[in-house]
């Protein structure tokens, strides 16, 4: 038979090996959430982005135009049964993009780029809209290949208005692909 001794010894012994083992237990938890952080299952906010395009000034207020379709071939067999079109997959096409931001004095950059047009030739950027994550950092990237400006605009004026003065710039491009990191 064991003695008092031994049995605190036994019941001593247990306890470390129950605390290491919880302690192991929490600590991978810990990693789990860590790992699996619940917070990126909100869905990120349209409001938090960046555009890199060359510019000076990489603060827009708004950028639309980030669409990709394809165009659908309709075609017919002239001796199918039926009176219906089948239909395939045809071009990809793009939308223009446009990019809109507040007008500060001395920045030329927007006018002087669609000025560069010089016969059938003109200055083609890469232009990338990232969508920032909490952090500032890159959650979702467009990148826009061999993007050219195709119109400029200018602000609005209304005497009775007190709004900012904006300008857009609208690009063509050759190509859009989506990153998600």
């Amino acid at each position: 038979m064991y003695s008092i001794t031994d049995m605190h010894f036994i019941w001593l012994l247990l306890a470390v090996v129950f605390l290491f083992l919880f302690g192991l237990l929490v600590y991978n938890l810990v990693l789990y959430i860590k790992n699996h952080n619940t917070m990126s299952a909100f869905p990120l906010p349209a409001y938090h982005f960046r555009v890199e395009w060359g510019g000076s000034r990489i603060d827009f207020t708004e950028v639309k135009g980030l669409d990709i379709f394809i165009e659908p071939i309709v075609f017919r067999n002239g001796a199918a049964p039926s009176d219906t079109v089948n239909h395939m997959p045809g071009l990809e096409k793009f939308n223009t993009i446009t990019l809109k931001r507040d007008i500060v004095k001395g920045d030329n950059d927007m006018y002087n780029w669609i000025k560069t047009k010089q016969g059938n030739t003109i200055e083609r950027r890469d232009i990338t809209i990232s969508l920032l994550d909490a952090e500032h950092n890159p959650a979702v990237v467009w990148t826009a290949h061999a993007a050219f400006p195709i119109r400029y605009s200018g602000p609005n004026f209304m005497a009775s208005d007190s709004e900012v003065a904006f300008e857009e710039l609208e690009l063509v491009h050759e190509g859009l692909s989506v990153q998600h990191n």
